[in-house]
C-alpha cells in the first residue's frame, strides 16, 4: 500500500533543479545504476523507467580533502564521523542508535604466516558492533530513512544477523519490528532477533522465499505504514557498507588496500565497498591506485562463483545447502554487479565447501584469537585458496572481512570441538594425560 506522497515503488522522475523533500544530509535523489534516470529521495528502489535499482546520489564535499579529513578524524567513534558522506541529518550523533562501527581492523601476522602471505594481512572485524555483526551499519542507516518517511514499524526478510540488528535497533530508536526469518536458522540468531520483544516470524522455505512473501506484503494494505530495510529502505540502507571501505582506509593512514576478500549475499556489501572506495578517491582523501576486490561464497550456495568461473554476465539461481546460512542467498541482488566489479579491479569471485569453512574458523581462531561465524570461515578459506591458486598476490596489503561473531553459529563448530581431555580431579590424572609442560 502506499503512502501518501510516498510512492514505494515507482516515482517520477527528478528535475535537476527539484530539491530533496526529506532531510538525508548530502544525499539529493536517488539515480537508476543501469539508466541514470534520477528520482526524488523517498521509499522507493526500483526505476519506473527500466526497473533497475536505485541508489542514493550525493552533493559531496569536493574542494577541501584536508578538512574534509580533519572533520572526519573529529568526529565520535563510530559510523557517524562519516555523515557528511552519508543519506543522514547533520544532527544523526544526537537521535537515538546504536551508533555501530569503527570496529578494529586487527593486523594478522600469525594467520599471515600460515597463509604464506607477507605484504601484510587484515582482518575486518565487524564482530564487535552491537549486535554482533556489520548488519547493525545497514541497519542504523535504515532506521534514519525510516524516521524521515514517517514510518512507524521496521522490518526485513533475513538469514539471521539482520533480523537481530533490527530488533535490536529498533527496541532502541522506540520502532515496532516484525521480521521474517527461514525456519530453519541457527538457533542463535533466532533467540538474537526475538530478544529485543518484536515479532519474529518463521517463513517455512528459504531466505529466497522468504524474501518473495516479503514483496508481497509491501504492497499490501497490511504493510501500510511499514519500512522494509532491504527493499523499500534498500537505496539508504546499502549506504551503510560504505562505512566499511571509509574506515578500513582511515585505519590504513588514509590509504587504499591492495585487495580485499569480501563474503557474498545478495552482493549489496561488496558493492558499496567498492563505490565507498570510489568516494574517497574522488573527494581526495586516498591517493588513487589500483586494488582488486575478491568475492567469496559458500560451495553450497555460490551462483556469482560459478557464473564468474563460466565466464558468464547472469547469474543462475541455486537452492542453497551450506553451513554458511548467513550467506545462502540463491538468488543474489546485486550478483550481475558484483561480476563487473570483480572484473574491473583484476579480482575473482571463489568458494570453499562446509569442512573448508569449519576449518578456516578454527584457523582464525588459533592464530588472531577471532571467533568468527560461518562467513568469516568462508572469507578466510577463500583467502587460503586464492593463495594457492595463484590469484591473491601475497606480497600485497591485504584486508579480509569477518562480519559476524562464532557464538551465533556455534552448531558449525561444535561437533568437532570440544574438552582437550576429560580427567579425575587430581594431579596424577592430568600428568597421566600428557598435558604437563
Amino acid at each position: 500500500m502506499r503512502r501518501k506522497g510516498l510512492p514505494i515503488m515507482a516515482s517520477q522522475p527528478l528535475a535537476a533543479d527539484q530539491p530533496a523533500s526529506v532531510d538525508l544530509g548530502p544525499a539529493v535523489a536517488l539515480s537508476c545504476r543501469e539508466c541514470g534516470e534520477r528520482f526524488p529521495l523517498g521509499p522507493i528502489f526500483a526505476c519506473e523507467s527500466c526497473f533497475g535499482p536505485l541508489e542514493a546520489t550525493y552533493d559531496l564535499p569536493l574542494g577541501d580533502p584536508e578538512g574534509l579529513r580533519k572533520k572526519i578524524e573529529a568526529g565520535p567513534t563510530n559510523l557517524w564521523r562519516y555523515a557528511p558522506l552519508l543519506p543522514v541529518p547533520a544532527d544523526v550523533a544526537s537521535k537515538p542508535n546504536l551508533n555501530p562501527g569503527w570496529t578494529k581492523l586487527v593486523k594478522a601476522d600469525r594467520l599471515a604466516a600460515e597463509l604464506g602471505i607477507t605484504g601484510g594481512l587484515y582482518i575486518k572485524d565487524d564482530s564487535g558492533n552491537p549486535t554482533h555483526s556489520f548488519k547493525d551499519r545497514v541497519v542504523a542507516q535504515a532506521v534514519e530513512a525510516a524516521r524521515a518517511f514517517g514510518f512507524t514499524t521496521l522490518s526485513c526478510s533475513s538469514t539471521g544477523n539482520l533480523a537481530g540488528a533490527i530488533g535490536a535497533a529498533a527496541a532502541r530508536a522506540g520502532f515496532r519490528s516484525c521480521v521474517f526469518i527461514p525456519h530453519d536458522l541457527e538457533q542463535g540468531k533466532v533467540v538474537m532477533a526475538a530478544v529485543y520483544g518484536g515479532e519474529v516470524v518463521a517463513i517455512k522455505g528459504t531466505y529466497d522465499d522468504v524474501n518473495r512473501f516479503c514483496s508481497e506484503l509491501i504492497g499490501d494494505p497490511l504493510g501500510e505504514g511499514w519500512g522494509f530495510v532491504n527493499v523499500n529502505l534498500r537505496p539508504y540502507y546499502a549506504e551503510g557498507s560504505k562505512t566499511l571501505a571509509y574506515e578500513i582506509c582511515e585505519q590504513l593512514g588514509w590509504q587504499l588496500p591492495d585487495q580485499l576478500v569480501i563474503p557474498i549475499a545478495s552482493g549489496s556489501q561488496l558493492t558499496k565497498i567498492d563505490k565507498g572506495l570510489q568516494e574517497l578517491i574522488k573527494l581526495g582523501l586516498v591517493e588513487d591506485k589500483p586494488y582488486k576486490i575478491f568475492g567469496a561464497q559458500a560451495e553450497g550456495c555460490s551462483p556469482v562463483s560459478t557464473a564468474f568461473k563460466a565466464g558468464h554476465d547472469v547469474v543462475r539461481p541455486q537452492k542453497p545447502d551450506t553451513i554458511a546460512k548467513s550467506l545462502a542467498i540463491g538468488n543474489p541482488a546485486d550478483g550481475p554487479y558484483v561480476l563487473d566489479i570483480a572484473r574491473r579491479t583484476g579480482g575473482a569471485v571463489e568458494d570453499v565447501n562446509d569442512p573448508q569453512i569449519v576449518a578456516a574458523i578454527k584457523l582464525l581462531a588459533r592464530t588472531e584469537g577471532i571467533f568468527a561465524e560461518t562467513a568469516g570461515g568462508v572469507t578466510v578459506g577463500v583467502t587460503r585458496k586464492l593463495v594457492e591458486n595463484g590469484l591473491l598476490d601475497p606480497a600485497l596489503t591485504t584486508v579480509v572481512l569477518n562480519t559476524g561473531d562464532g557464538l551465533k553459529t556455534l552448531d558449525a563448530v561444535a561437533p568437532t570441538t570440544g574438552p582437550s581431555v576429560t580427567i579425575a580431579p587430581s594431579l596424577e590424572a592430568f600428568r597421566e594425560a600428557g598435558l604437563a609442560g
